[in-house]
């Protein structure tokens, strides 16, 4: 009764108090969230430019909560403020469909890390090293030395293929690529041939090169050639060196 004497008699006074409890609450729920954020930050190593800009959206996100929170203390009536709010995120939301979608693909992707900077990748086609990961793009270097962005939103509904080594030998990366030969030799004539190839780059790589026979039909015999590097950027000279090096020697070996 005291205080509902006080209020009366000062009016502001109530509402004052609200906007201090609402300004401490604010502070509160955002000091939490951001204590929250930066642990899981550190946690899965998130680049620092994304870390700023996911404390800034938590920063936002409560700021336009304390803001409707004093609009319906300074009296403006719950049914306006519903509507406003349901309007704008209606707008919103029609605007940035997009962009959220690929903001919540960005965070899956630095969470689980499917693959990191500095992997050798295909994804849907494209090829090559990943030079950088935001919440929004992965870009590639291709061998065609061209960066290309790829959207995180399109990384999520591609196969990916990393070509990183696991277990042991995760400083390796492991290439294949696929080369096919006519019945012009034998088998075994075929396959001394692609050893004398192999052989040349045993002392060269930190692994020897392999090879496996992978598909036989009645016109050619098709071959799938692996190589050992640590360097991803090897990958780019290594794969049609070696492939030219085996062409010519087929070649030769048929005259």
């Amino acid at each position: 009764m005291y205080f509902d004497e006080i209020f009366a008699e000062n009016p502001y006074l109530a509402t004052v108090l609200w906007v201090a409890v609402i300004a401490a609450v604010a502070f509160v729920v955002e000091r939490m969230i951001t204590r929250w954020l930066k642990k899981i930050v550190e946690r899965t190593e998130i680049p620092l430019g994304v870390r700023n800009g996911l404390i800034l959206t938590g920063r936002l996100i409560v700021l336009v909560g304390a803001i409707l929170a004093l609009l319906h203390v300074g009296g403006v009536p719950s049914d306006v403020l519903v509507s406003f709010s349901a309007l704008g995120g209606a707008a919103v939301g029609f605007a940035s469909t997009r962009t959220i979608g690929n903001l919540i693909a960005g965070l899956f992707l630095l969470i689980t890390r499917p693959f990191r900077v500095g992997d050798y990748i295909r994804i849907d086609g494209i090829e090559g090293i990943v030079q950088e990961i935001t919440l929004n793009y992965a870009k590639i270097l291709t061998p065609t030395n061209t960066m290309v962005s790829i959207s995180t939103l399109r990384v999520l509904d591609r196969d990916i293929t990393n070509f990183r080594l696991r277990g042991e030998e995760s400083n390796l990366f492991c290439y294949g690529f696929e080369l096919s030969f006519t019945h012009d030799l034998p088998t075994e004539k075929l396959e001394e041939t692609l050893d004398s190839v192999i052989e040349r780059y045993a002392e060269k790589l930190p692994r020897k090169p392999e090879y496996r026979l992978i598909k036989l039909t009645s016109f050619a015999r098709h071959y799938m050639f692996y190589v050992y590097v640590e360097d991803p950027k090897d990958i780019f000279v290594l794969q049609p060196q070696l492939a030219k090096e085996i062409t010519q020697e087929w070649d030769k070996a048929k005259t």
